[in-house]
C-alpha cells in the first residue's frame, strides 16, 4: 500500500456512522429457557434488519447487555437486556449512559483505521504519523521485538495493564501468549485501582481479599449501611450492578445509608441517605476516633476480638511483638506516637464534628447486623495502605465481619462465573515490577530494589524497559499519575526504545507510539464475557460481530498470530490454526465440564444470553465458626489488627523520608495530605470517577457528556473567596503542572477540597507552555506511591485554582 506522508492527526480517522437518538423499541421473543423469556438473536430470514446480541466491555467491573439492531448492515439503535424479571428476584443486565451510547464510540470522528508509524525524523508526543501496511508493520515489530531481546534480554520487554477493557475472552493476553513462546518478558502485580487494598491491606489482614465480602443483596431489613468513599452509583450503576442493587435496598428494604465522602456522590444524593463530609485521605483517622469512643465507652464486642483477631490490645499482641504496639495503646496514648485519638483530636483532622463522630459510633456500635464497604478512593491516598486495612478494622472492632448481613470493610461483591480466558502459558521471567512503577522502570529500571521499590523475583532490575506494549489503554499521556514527568521519559528516545500503541482511537497517548495499530471493539468481533466482576449475577454473554471489519482494523489475537508467523511459534501459538472464533467455543465448553447446565455454545448464541439465578453468599464464615480448624492466610492465620509481616517490612524495606509502614492501621497524612497544605498550595486536589466514562474510555463521546460534562467540584466558599462562579473556566495548578477546566459551584463538595472527575482525554502543547485544556486531572497528580503495595497515591495534592480566561 502507498505511503501517505506527514498527514495530520485526523487525516486517519473518519466519523462512521450517522449521528441519531437510541431506540427504546423492544425485540419480538422466541422461547423461553431457565425461566427466562429471550428475544431472538438474529431477525428472520430475508429480513432488512437484524439484532446482534453483543454487550459493553470496557473497565467498570461489569459486562452489560447490548442488542444491537442493524439496517442494511449498519448499526442504527442500540437496546440492552429486557429478559426475565427483576421484579421478581432475576436481574437484567441493563446497559448505563455508557453502553447505550456505544453507537458514538463505535462511529466517532477518532477512530483509528489504518495502521501508521511515526514519521522519520519527529519526536514522540509532536503527533506526526504516516499510513503504512501490515506487513511493514508487523515486520516492524517482529523485527524490534528480536532487536531489544537479542541486545537485552527479554527483561526488558514490558505488556502495560489492559486497562480499556474487561470481562474479555483475549483482553492483551494473546501479547503474553505469543512472548512466552519466544522467551517472555517482565510482569507486573498490582493495578491501578485497588493495589493498596488488594496488595496493601487485605494480604495482611484477612489473608485474602475476598474474604467475608458480601454484595448488597445481602442486606437485611432496616439494617445500617456505612461507606466509605464508596460511590457505587456512579461507577456501577448498571443492572446488574451495585449501584442498582443498593437502590433496590434502600427502597424495599428500608436499609438505612451513612455515606463518609469528600464529595456527595449520586448514591448520597438520593433521599433518606446520610453524607458526612471528610477530608480527602484522614479515613483512617475517622476510624481511631471512632475507636476512642468504643473503647472508652465498652462498646466493642471483646469476645470477637479476643477469639478471631491479633494485636487489638497486649493480650492478643502475636509473639515477638513489642510492648505498648496494640491497636488499644495506639489510641489511648500509650504506643507509637504517644497520642491519645480522641474525637476531639479526629475531628480536627477530618473536619466532621466531634459529636457526630461520636454519635456515629454509637449508631455503628448498636447496629446488628452492621454493613461496612470501602471504594477503591481511601486507598488511592498517599497512606492508602493503612487507611484501608482502617476501614476494614472497624467493624472488626464491633464483631460485624463474616456473619450475615456483614461485610468485611473492603468492598462489596462477590462475582459470578469464574470465566476462562485465553491461556498465556509459561512465562521464564520471573521478575515483576509493581504496576505503578512501569516509567521508573524505563527511566532506570537497574536502581530499583526489592526492599525499596518491591521488586518481586529479584533483588533489582537487570536492564530497564526498552520495549512497551500498549493494548487497550491510555495509560502513556493520560491515565498515569504525572503525565509531564511520564511523557518526557517517553519522549527520550535512548530510554524506551520502540512503542506499540494498539487501540480503537487515537488518543493523546497514540501520539507518544512508534507504531499504531487500529483494532477492533469487542462489539465488532467474536467475544465472550460474564456478568460483572463484583456483582453477584451469573451470566455469559457470547458476543457476535455487528458487521465485517470497516477500514483496515484487526483484532489482537489474528494479529499477533501473524506476528507467531514472523517469529517462528505460529503452530504453538495457535494450537494448530484456532480462530478467535475457535476459542470461544473451546474456552465455552470447559466453563461446560464445571458446569453442565449452560446450554451448548450454538444454543447460547441463538438465544443471546445465558442467566441464571445466583444464590446470595450470605452464610457464617467457616473460620467464625471454628478459627482453629479453619485458620486465615495470614501469618498468625487470624485476622491481624497487629501484622508480623509489616512490622518485618518496617524494620527492613527502605522508604522516602516521610513514609511509613505500621503494623497496625495507625493514620499517617502521608505525601501532600490533609495538614500539608501551603500559602501557594491551600487546596486539596482529589479525583473521582465520573458517570460518563470508564476510565478514559468515553472521554471522547459528546453524546453522553452533554448530560454531565467534564467540571471541578468547588465549594461556594472557596468559589467565592477566588471570583469564580458556576461554569467558568479555571486553571488549576500544582507543583506538577496546570489544567483548564470548567467550575461546578456545588455544595456537595466540602470546603477545602476540589474533586476533578478523572479520564478527560490529555490535551496540550508539550512543547509550549504545557497547559492542558482537556481537563486531565494526571497533569496534576504525583508519582509518590504507597509504602507497602507500591500503588498509585495519586489521589494526594496540594494546589491552587484560579479564575482565567476562556
Amino acid at each position: 500500500m502507498a505511503r501517505e506522508t506527514s498527514l495530520s492527526r485526523r487525516s486517519f480517522v473518519k466519523t462512521t456512522g450517522a449521528l441519531g437518538l437510541l431506540s427504546a423499541a423492544g425485540a419480538a421473543t422466541s422461547q423461553t429457557l431457565f425461566g427466562e423469556t429471550t428475544p431472538k438473536a438474529f431477525a428472520d430470514e430475508g429480513s432488512d434488519e437484524k439484532t446482534v446480541w453483543t454487550h459493553c466491555h470496557v473497565n467498570c467491573g461489569g459486562a452489560c447487555v447490548l442488542q444491537c439492531h442493524l439496517r442494511d448492515g449498519e448499526l442504527s439503535s442500540v437496546e440492552s437486556d429486557n429478559t426475565g424479571n427483576a421484579e421478581f428476584g432475576g436481574f437484567q443486565a441493563r446497559a448505563c449512559l455508557r453502553g447505550r451510547s456505544i453507537r458514538r464510540w463505535l462511529g466517532g470522528p477518532d477512530r483509528l483505521n489504518y495502521p501508521m508509524k511515526r514519521v522519520e525524523g519527529t519526536k514522540r508526543g509532536d503527533g506526526q504519523y504516516e499510513r503504512i501496511s501490515w506487513d511493514e508493520a508487523l515486520d516492524t515489530i517482529a523485527n524490534e521485538f528480536k532487536r531489544i531481546t537479542e541486545t537485552y534480554g527479554n527483561e526488558a520487554v514490558f505488556i502495560q495493564e489492559c486497562s480499556g477493557v474487561e470481562q474479555n475472552l483475549m483482553m492483551n493476553n494473546p501479547f503474553f501468549r505469543l512472548f512466552n513462546l519466544c522467551g517472555g518478558e517482565i510482569t507486573r502485580y498490582g493495578n491501578y485501582s485497588n493495589a493498596a487494598l488488594s496488595f496493601g491491606a487485605a494480604p495482611y489482614t484477612y489473608g485474602d481479599k475476598s474474604f467475608a465480602t458480601r454484595s448488597f443483596k445481602t442486606l437485611k431489613e432496616g439494617q445500617l449501611v456505612v461507606l466509605f468513599g464508596n460511590a457505587p452509583a456512579d461507577t456501577r450503576m448498571a443492572g446488574d450492578g451495585a449501584g442498582y442493587d443498593l437502590n433496590v435496598a434502600r427502597e424495599q428494604k428500608g436499609v438505612r445509608i451513612i455515606c463518609i465522602d469528600c464529595r456527595r456522590s449520586e448514591i448520597a444524593a438520593n433521599q433518606g441517605v446520610e453524607w458526612i463530609p471528610i477530608l480527602p485521605g484522614t479515613d483512617a483517622a475517622l476510624v481511631a476516633g471512632l475507636a476512642h469512643v468504643l473503647i472508652t465507652e465498652n462498646l466493642v464486642d471483646l469476645d470477637f476480638l479476643h477469639t478471631y483477631c491479633v494485636g487489638y490490645d497486649e493480650e492478643t499482641l502475636p509473639e515477638g511483638a513489642p510492648a505498648n504496639s496494640s491497636y488499644v495503646a495506639y489510641i489511648m496514648g500509650t504506643g507509637y506516637d504517644m497520642v491519645e485519638k480522641t474525637p476531639a483530636w479526629a475531628s480536627e483532622i477530618t473536619k466532621i464534628p466531634e459529636e457526630r463522630i461520636v454519635k456515629l459510633a454509637h449508631e455503628i456500635a448498636e447496629a446488628d447486623p452492621c454493613f461496612i464497604a470501602q471504594g477503591w478512593g481511601p486507598q488511592r491516598h498517599a497512606n492508602g495502605d493503612s487507611a484501608a486495612r482502617a476501614i476494614m478494622l472497624l467493624p472488626q472492632l464491633v464483631g460485624q465481619v463474616g456473619k450475615p448481613g456483614t461485610n468485611s470493610g473492603a468492598r462489596e461483591g462477590n462475582g459470578g462465573f469464574d470465566f476462562p480466558t485465553l491461556p498465556t502459558g509459561k512465562n521464564p521471567i520471573k521478575t515483576q515490577i509493581p504496576q505503578y512503577l512501569w516509567p521508573e522502570a524505563i527511566k532506570d529500571g537497574p536502581s530499583l530494589t526489592a526492599t525499596k521499590d518491591g521488586i518481586r523475583g529479584a533483588e533489582r532490575l537487570s536492564t530497564s524497559i526498552k520495549m512497551l506494549v500498549n493494548y487497550g489503554n491510555n495509560m502513556m499521556a493520560n491515565q498515569n499519575g504525572d503525565i509531564n514527568f511520564t511523557t518526557d521519559i517517553l519522549r527520550d528516545e535512548s530510554l524506551c526504545e520502540f512503542i506499540i500503541q494498539y487501540d480503537v482511537n487515537m488518543t493523546d497517548s497514540c501520539n507518544y507510539a512508534d507504531i499504531i495499530l487500529p483494532d477492533l471493539t469487542p462489539q465488532e468481533t467474536y467475544s465472550l464475557s460474564a456478568a460483572g466482576e463484583n456483582n453477584d449475577s451469573l451470566g455469559l454473554w457470547p458476543g457476535q460481530p455487528l458487521y465485517e471489519p470497516k477500514y483496515e482494523r484487526r483484532e489482537i489475537y489474528e494479529v499477533c498470530g501473524e506476528l507467531a508467523k514472523r517469529l517462528g511459534v505460529y503452530d504453538e501459538y495457535s494450537e494448530g490454526g484456532l480462530t478467535r472464533e475457535d476459542w470461544c467455543r473451546k474456552l465455552w465448553d470447559e466453563l461446560r465440564e464445571e458446569q453442565p447446565q449452560i446450554p451448548p455454545y450454538d444454543e447460547a448464541v441463538a438465544q443471546g444470553i445465558y442467566k441464571e439465578d445466583m444464590p446470595v453468599e450470605d452464610k457464617t464464615e467457616d473460620f467464625i465458626k471454628d478459627p482453629e480448624a479453619n485458620p486465615l492466610k495470614t501469618e498468625t492465620g487470624k485476622i491481624q489488627i497487629y501484622a508480623p509481616e509489616l512490622a518485618k517490612f518496617a524494620a527492613e524495606w527502605e522508604l522516602p523520608e516521610g513514609d511509613e509502614i505500621c503494623p497496625i492501621p495507625a493514620y499517617t497524612p502521608g505525601f501532600e495530605g490533609a495538614g500539608s497544605q501551603t500559602e501557594q498550595y491551600p487546596l486539596l486536589i482529589t479525583g473521582f470517577h465520573s458517570k460518563t466514562t470508564t476510565h478514559s474510555s468515553y472521554a471522547n463521546n459528546d453524546w453522553i457528556h452533554a448530560t454531565a460534562p467534564f467540571s471541578a467540584w468547588i465549594n461556594p466558599m472557596d468559589a467565592q473567596e477566588r471570583g469564580i462562579a458556576d461554569g467558568e473556566t479555571v486553571g488549576i495548578e500544582t507543583a506538577r503542572g496546570e489544567l483548564r477546566i470548567a467550575a461546578k459551584v456545588t455544595n456537595r463538595i466540602m470546603p477545602g477540597v476540589v474533586a476533578i472527575p478523572q479520564g478527560a482525554w490529555h490535551k496540550a502543547d508539550m512543547q509550549g507552555d504545557r497547559i492542558d485544556h482537556g481537563g486531565c486531572i494526571n497533569t496534576l497528580t504525583s508519582r509518590h506511591v504507597n509504602p507497602v503495595s507500591k500503588g498509585t497515591g495519586q489521589h494526594s495534592n496540594i494546589g491552587q485554582v484560579k479564575k482565567v480566561e476562556a
